[in-house]
């Protein structure tokens, strides 16, 4: 599947408990199977239907049907004919700068009396190791404890204070940034006290020391409860396999080792050194005029320290030859994670017109509908597993490609080499004019559902923001998928995917890689 569909890609959400960490690991497919299920429930309604008719009719000698004859009643519907492309037309952005020169992307909606806020920092779980050598789990702990007190009101007063406004306040720290974000009604009596609110949690967190101790053993725990997920010990070993000692190759929520040795002046030094305002960046949309979304963001950033803009992240380097990881568990099923090193968010004309290309490819290969190549051949065709699909996932250095599925312990390594031959022949062979169009089209047409919502057009402005993206991304998005040509997609797909030095993680009961011994029977004379 394509994680967004316009080349915005929404992170998912890194855990603040272990616990919550278990159920978000392969989070890239948390929209996989939407379409899915609306093709299932259209296939019952149909099959329910055809019953309901077979049952009242069976007494009649069914009639021949030409299946290659076209549909008759489609000639009839005239309307077809004034059928035109459809027109999207993208949120008007608006952007400025505060006093300390935060950049804001500021979008007006009136329709709902609501106002939206994403605060966010350079400031990922990547940078650990900025503030102690393995210190992973830093930037979360860091998160986790700005919404538990400020200086002004201790852990249960800061509650009660966000639940009497009945608003949505959070902070979330991923690979690569870090998020505090604002939902409240757009009026000043639950507006301003909100930002009031969140101001005091990013400049003046307490980082109590018994609050720590105790996030610290939940967190434990959680961990503890991950080594029984199948999902996340693949999610881990497919990181460190690929990234080694790049910062992505730790998880943001930290491990079994590293959170007991977090300290509190550590969560002091990580807030002092990345939450500061040449790191920042702010998104708002809502019911607000300009002026008053100019007056919000300077309040946001007012008691921001000016600091330093975070320093460029290594590249890390592609794997050069095939590795395969085998990680024992007691289970019927084997999850299976392939791929390598993908790319970096694209921020020029000419990178986004790729990605675009690369999109198009893989939603024909890989996407999570049953028209995708790797569906119909892995699930459909072989009965392998039940839903298959792979992703780019790109971040401020290279993020990681992935395809992932589970199947029976003893049909992983059949279902590792059809999905393999699927991707080579798609690479050799190349998808067809058909496909593409299919595709292209599809895009398009679920482009505008990407800001249908506040919370969409927030999270496309927050993602702009940081990565630095013009204001004309959104309204060349259809641009870009126009301008898409088949030699094109199918040369991008060949240059990028090289699945001869795929990495492959498989959990479960035998490994796929193992040679099974034939152990044969002597009889005695």
């Amino acid at each position: 599947m394509i994680q967004n569909k316009y080349d915005s890609k929404a992170k998912p959400k890194s855990f603040k408990t272990a616990s919550s960490s278990v159920s978000s690991t392969i989070a890239s497919k948390k929209r996989a199977y939407l379409s899915a299920s609306v093709i299932l429930a259209f296939s019952v309604l149909a099959t329910t239907a055809q019953a309901d008719t077979t049952a009242a009719e069976d007494y009649r000698t069914p009639a021949a049907v030409d299946a290659s004859a076209p549909i008759a009643a489609l000639s009839k519907l005239t309307s077809l004919d004034d059928d035109e492309p459809l027109k999207v037309t993208v949120p008007t952005i608006q952007q400025f700068k505060t006093k300390s020169g935060v950049p804001v992307m500021f979008v007006q909606t009136t329709t709902l009396p609501i106002v939206d806020v994403d605060l966010r920092f350079n400031a990922g779980s990547a940078r650990d190791g900025s503030i102690k050598k393995d210190g992973f789990g830093i930037a979360n702990m860091t998160a986790t404890m700005l919404e538990q007190g400020s200086k002004s009101l201790d852990e249960n007063a800061f509650t009660r204070a966000v639940e009497t406004l009945g608003i949505n306040l959070s902070s979330s720290a991923y690979k690569d940034m870090f998020i505090v974000s604002l939902r409240s009604l757009s009026d000043d009596k639950h507006l301003l006290p909100a930002i009031d609110l969140m101001t005091q949690m990013v400049s003046e967190p307490t980082f109590d020391e018994q609050v720590l101790a105790r996030n610290k053993a939940r967190l434990l725990v959680g961990l503890q409860q991950q080594k029984q997920d199948p999902n996340s010990l693949a999610s881990i070993a497919f990181n460190e396999a690929l990234y080694g000692t790049h910062p992505y190759a730790h998880p943001s929520v930290g491990t079994l080792e590293s959170v007991p040795t977090i300290e509190k002046q550590q969560l002091i030094d990580f807030k002092n050194k990345y939450l500061v305002a040449a790191n920042a960046s702010v998104a708002m949309t809502g019911n607000l005029t300009l002026k008053q979304a100019k007056k919000l963001a300077e309040d946001i950033t007012a008691k921001l320290p000016t600091g330093q803009a975070a320093t460029d992240l290594p590249e890390p380097k592609p794997l050069t030859k095939a590795q395969h990881v085998h990680i024992p568990f007691p289970s019927t099923q084997t999850t299976v994670l392939m791929g390598q090193l993908g790319s970096k968010r694209a921020t020029d004309p000419i990178a986004q017109q790729q990605q675009t290309n690369f999109a198009v490819g893989n939603e024909v290969m890989a996407g999570s509908d049953f028209n995708a190549r790797l569906m119909t051949e892995v699930r459909q065709n072989l009965g392998y597993t039940y839903g298959i699909s792979g992703s780019m996932n790109p971040m401020l250095s290279r993020g990681p490609y992935q395809i992932g599925f589970s199947t029976r312990n003893d049909k992983a390594r059949a279902a590792i080499d059809a999905s393999l031959a699927v991707i080579n022949e798609t690479l050799d062979k190349g998808i067809t004019t058909e496909e593409m169009r299919l595709t292209t089209d599809n895009l398009k047409n679920s482009f505008p559902m990407g800001f249908a919502s506040n919370v969409g057009i927030n999270s496309l402005l927050g993602m702009m923001n940081f990565y630095q993206l013009p204001n004309n991304y959104l309204a060349d998005y259809t641009n870009r998928i126009d301008q898409v040509t088949l030699s094109e997609v199918n040369q991008t797909m060949r240059d990028t995917l090289k699945p001869d030095n795929f990495l492959i993680v498989t959990v479960g009961q035998e490994d796929p890689w193992k040679e099974k011994k034939v152990v044969e029977k002597t009889s005695k004379k």
